[in-house]
């Protein structure tokens, strides 16, 4: 089997459902041979690796630790879902405090063993401010850190692929920008349907409010469904993002990175924008859309501002002017 790199992916929390997932498509899509499974719950992260290795791959090298040293050090690619899950009734922003002292360990791990990775993608939520705090931590470069963003804006394609019965593959330009959470932009003004530009379609304002809606709630509509948070999605997802930083397919859909942008007015925040990752990390350019979605956008903008500055109260980052002295690439 033809793999894309040999060089050590690490995938932290495999003992859970996202990250057994990551595992099994990362090595199912040729990445890299050299996986490591990193979990704290040991009989949990051993019957992943067994069933990895019951798969059989060929040539795939396999490890599983409990031990952060082991797991972390010479990694160059690192996917984290090691976070608590949602739960039936809960926002992303009810697990800020727990997850981000989970990030905050996650980044010094980092910084600590591995400080030449080439590239992390967060996933666990609140994800903009999850992967926010292991950034800080870390002393990565902010093209070198990204959050998952990009389900919101595939949520939103199948939604309006359904509306008007046609393959998803056949919508375009259905994104959702700033946070990865209840206050998420949604931008369907350049949305084209099978070719035919959605403005054009006749979609009444209330059916069009559903479907922004049931984008919103996307997350926590699989929660009601299936009695557990989304894990297919995000754990294939993760991983093309990990391969477009392989060197890959470049990944077009939005990705959370860091945004510190005086023209565009956002600051020192971890946001979804239009992003293309590929070898030499994440790239962003400006967001286009109506007044409307831009108002939108804002207070997207703000909302992750606000729970900025709640893990700042919180002593799990610095405040912003003192971000430097944790990571000198801010």
């Amino acid at each position: 089997m033809k793999y894309l790199t040999n060089e050590k992916l690490t995938i932290v929390g495999a003992g859970g459902m996202i990250g057994s997932n990551m595992a099994q498509t990362a090595l199912m899509l040729g990445l890299t041979p050299n996986i490591c499974l990193y979990d704290i719950y040991e009989p949990g992260v051993h019957g992943v690796a067994e069933e990895i290795y019951h798969c059989a791959f060929e040539g795939a090298n396999v490890s599983w630790t409990v031990d952060p040293a082991v797991a972390f050090k010479d990694a160059k690619y690192i996917i984290s879902s090691g976070g608590a899950p949602r739960k039936e009734g809960m926002t992303r922003e009810d697990l800020l405090k727990g997850n981000c002292q989970i990030a905050a360990e996650f980044g010094d791990l980092i910084k600590k063993y591995c400080p030449d990775v080439k590239h992390v993608v967060v996933i666990f939520n609140p994800a903009d401010v999850t992967a926010l705090t292991a950034l800080i931590h870390s002393g990565l470069k902010p093209n070198q850190l990204t959050s998952l963003a990009a389900l919101d804006s595939t949520r939103l394609q199948e939604a309006l692929a359904a509306e008007f019965g046609v393959q998803q593959c056949k919508v375009t330009g259905a994104r959702t920008y700033g946070g990865h959470g209840e206050a998420m932009a949604v931008f369907a003004s350049k949305a084209v349907i099978d070719g035919t530009p959605l403005a054009e379609k006749n979609l009444s304002a209330e059916r069009w409010a559903e479907i922004k809606h049931a984008t919103v709630q996307g997350g926590s509509n699989i929660i009601k469904l299936r009695g557990r948070s989304s894990f297919q999605s995000p754990a294939y997802q993760a991983v093309k993002m990990i391969e477009a930083a392989m060197g890959g397919a470049k990944f077009c859909w939005p990705a959370g990175c860091y945004v510190n942008d005086d023209k565009l007015g956002y600051k020192n925040v971890m946001m979804a924008m239009p992003t293309v990752i590929d070898a030499d990390g994440v790239h962003y350019t400006a967001p286009d859309g109506t007044a409307a979605e831009m108002a939108d956008l804002k207070a997207s903008y703000e909302h992750l501002c606000k729970m900025r500055d709640e893990i700042v109260s919180l002593g799990i980052v610095p405040p912003v002017a003192e971000w430097t002295k944790e990571n000198p690439n801010l």
